[in-house]
């Protein structure tokens, strides 16, 4: 199966390594990089955005840099979709859906943000599941 995100015509890949000034470096690409692809900084989705990018990566240095001394942000977009994912290779899998229900933490907000502007949240676990991304997707 073929992942949509793949097929998006623009694409930025980052690493970073899993400590706190990541936070800030992804959000500093994130601006450059929406920019880059045409969409106004006022655009509506970015600010939503850069909260919900940094609460995953806040996540992934707090949660995940013991067994992931990396973070990558990956950026994909086209006319109408800006979806971006953070990975790293911590192997514990979170339910955004039980995170969501439970309306509480870092990924209660990012599921509330996400579907508040319309996108999706979807958890991918790596091949050898020693690892996920989380992706996040918002239309234009």
């Amino acid at each position: 199966m073929t992942d949509q995100h793949e097929t998006l015509p623009y694409r930025h890949v980052l690493t970073l390594p899993a400590m706190g000034s990541a936070v800030r470096i992804a959000r500093e690409t994130t601006e450059q990089v929406v920019t880059e692809w045409g969409i106004h900084r006022t655009h509506r989705i970015v600010g939503p955005a850069l909260l919900i990018l940094s609460e995953l990566v806040t996540n992934s240095v707090r949660h995940a840099s013991a067994l992931s001394p990396n973070i990558i942000v990956i950026y994909a977009g086209g006319p109408d979709t800006f979806a971006f994912a953070v990975h790293d290779r911590h192997p514990y899998q979170p339910s955004l859906l039980h995170a969501h229900l439970a309306r509480r933490g870092g990924l209660a907000t990012v599921v509330e943000l996400t579907l508040g502007l319309g996108g999706t949240a979807v958890l991918r676990t790596d091949a050898d599941e020693r690892g996920k991304s989380i992706w996040i997707t918002l239309p234009l």
